[in-house]
């Protein structure tokens, strides 16, 4: 049997000389960054071969890898397909990334659908006749029983403890167990998922973990996981449940050892997530949202046992699913219209989650509207030369001050990359400095004198132009590519913003707030948005911050039925336009992708 040994992790494979590279170290679960999903594009997914035979060096590769990469053997394993045992080497390793968990919680009641009760069974007698079920009732005031709860026949006169969903008593536990009642809030994210374990007594949040969607494996976007869908259809939805539900159920079970939290006490789980996450969470192929008409599977909320898509490890627990809006408009939408009580709110005002897509929702007069323009992976980090997640090493901000760049890295570590905020203050201060002009070319050398103080850092690698953000061991540069990414996405963005006020037939003046959500924009400035043009300049001062409103929304859906109620009544409510039906819609995107003039 031919073998594949990646020499950096020790660690040896069956080699399968019909598969590429990058497809066999994620079948081992072997991590290998492709935010491109495999088409060459992003550069992510370099190796170097130390030892063996692959197929010869494709045209993309010759386009996308430097000679120097080259000569060391650098490829790219999404394109080469192994011709003998070889030995490779992975150039990267998966970070821990930040994730932002907290939002901004509103004042509600608490009215869980769970409720557990210590309980004493009288045995019958001639004179008593109850029944079980008629005692277990009256015992758990309970409107009903599920039938197996009925045999075999439960101990009387010892303690019990009933648990009740709903008004229905579906389980019994000996002994009093009546305090240990806890269920999980969660919002699972295309790039991170974040949950929190709470006590549903008393609505505490005992314990809060982050992760990185270990679906990222299937691409790093929305499209690029349908997209796979569609090329796999006969494995893709179950792997892609899999690896979902078993990296979920793993980080809770580790919450509840470390907080010494029994599973078997977990009995409800609420998620909110973006339309395509709660399909592949379901099992359910999400390969109509990524065609046109783009109409989902399901948008309605969804109420069932954790067991029935692969949960083994929390045997009592129930899965409830926030409803959405439309393909594109998904629960976290609709978890952080609720949170932040868009809809009760007289001013008009506009929520707005910056990610892969941007999602925006308008308040005005009593109505709710929303559309969602693809803002792409490049604010987050990917589809970007230097970009990454972020993680320890990752610049987050930056500020040119003539010749000298000044750079914020997380954990004040050796700079690795650019994350999302990162890449948009590089191009803030790119335009203030007059390195990019407003059409988003960067400036001719030509055009600059030799004692600019920033001349030195303005390359040319073949024809294309590159700025030099940071020198050291892995210099990192800001390409023309990388700018073109930043300005599709504020292009789409800021498009978004005036199509959906024009359609409501307001002007920016009329708005009285803008609230950004989600993980990505609780990082971004409100100089950054306005400066890069995400957002008009004149919205500056009424720009605030939520935090993460779909975990928040979660949290609210966990404790209270009327939240879900509310929710579902929303999601009926928030009017969805699809900005290619907008007239003029190609015209406004194209004015918008102008980058706007700042002074240095």
């Amino acid at each position: 049997m031919q073998e594949i040994l990646i020499q950096n992790l020790n660690k040896r494979i069956k080699m399968d000389p019909h598969k590429n590279l990058m497809t066999q170290l994620m079948e081992h679960q072997i991590f290998i960054d492709h935010p491109c999903n495999g088409k060459g594009t992003c550069r992510k997914c370099r190796v170097r071969i130390v030892k063996g035979d692959v197929t010869t060096l494709t045209e993309t590769e010759k386009q996308h890898l430097s000679s120097g990469e080259l000569a060391e053997g650098i490829r790219l394993a999404c394109l080469i397909y192994p011709l003998t045992e070889m030995t490779v080497e992975t150039l990267q390793k998966e970070a821990a990334c930040q994730v932002l968990t907290q939002g901004a919680l509103p004042e509600f009641e608490y009215h869980p659908s769970i409720e557990k009760k210590k309980i004493q069974l009288q045995r019958p007698s001639l004179e008593n006749q109850t029944s079980m079920e008629e005692s277990l009732l009256k015992a758990a005031k309970a409107q009903s029983v599920d039938w197996e709860l009925l045999h075999p026949m439960p101990p009387y006169q010892k303690m019990l403890t009933t648990v009740c969903r709903y008004g229905h008593c579906y389980q019994l536990e000996e002994g009093d167990t009546a305090d240990q009642l806890y269920g999980i809030a969660v919002d699972i994210g295309t790039t991170t998922i974040a949950a929190s374990l709470v006590n549903i007594r008393t609505g505490a949040e005992l314990g809060v973990t982050s992760m990185i969607n270990p679906q990222h494996c299937y691409g790093s976007d929305v499209l690029t996981r349908i997209t796979y869908q569609i090329e796999n259809p006969e494995t893709a939805v179950q792997a892609m449940q899999k690896t979902l539900v078993g990296k979920l159920e793993e980080a809770m079970i580790d919450l509840c050892q470390t907080l010494q939290i029994n599973p078997a006490h977990v009995y409800e789980m609420t998620v909110a997530a973006n339309t395509t996450m709660l399909h592949t969470l379901l099992g359910i192929s999400a390969e109509s949202i990524g065609i046109s008409p783009y109409a989902p599977a399901f948008i309605t909320s969804k109420d069932l046992k954790a067991a029935a898509i692969g949960f083994q490890k929390m045997p009592a627990m129930n899965i409830y699913c926030l409803p959405s809006v439309s393909a594109y408009i998904g629960a976290d939408i609709v978890a952080g219209v609720f949170s932040c009580q868009l809809q009760q709110r007289k001013e008009t005002r506009l929520l707005i989650d910056i990610g892969t897509n941007g999602e925006m929702v308008l308040s005005h007069e009593g109505k709710l509207s929303a559309c969602s323009c693809a803002a792409g992976p490049a604010l987050e980090g990917m589809n970007i030369s230097n970009g990454m997640r972020a993680a320890k090493g990752a610049i987050e901000d930056i500020e040119i001050d003539r010749s000298e760049i000044k750079l914020k890295v997380i954990e004040n570590a050796e700079p690795v990359g650019l994350c999302g905020s990162g890449i948009l203050a590089a191009t803030k201060e790119l335009l203030r400095s007059g390195m990019v002009k407003k059409n988003g070319a960067f400036i001719k050398k030509t055009e600059l004198e030799e004692d600019h103080p920033l001349y030195q850092r303005l390359h040319i690698n073949g024809k294309k132009r590159e700025f030099l953000i940071a020198e050291g061991n892995q210099p990192i540069y800001i390409t023309q590519s990388d700018i073109r990414q930043v300005q599709l996405a504020k292009g789409a963005l800021l498009s978004g913003f005036y199509a959906l006020l024009d359609q409501a037939g307001i002007t920016i003046d009329q708005l009285d707030e803008i609230i950004v959500a989600g993980q990505f924009g609780a990082h971004l400035s409100a100089d950054h948005l306005v400066e890069t043009g995400i957002l008009p300049r004149e919205t500056k001062e009424k720009i605030s911050y939520a935090g993460n409103t779909s975990k928040t929304g979660a949290y609210m859906a966990l404790m209270a039925v009327d939240a879900r109620k509310t929710m579902e009544n929303l999601a009926q409510e928030i009017q969805y336009k699809e900005l290619s039906t907008h007239p003029d819609y190609e015209k406004l995107f194209r004015d918008s992708l102008e980058f706007p003039k700042l002074e240095d």
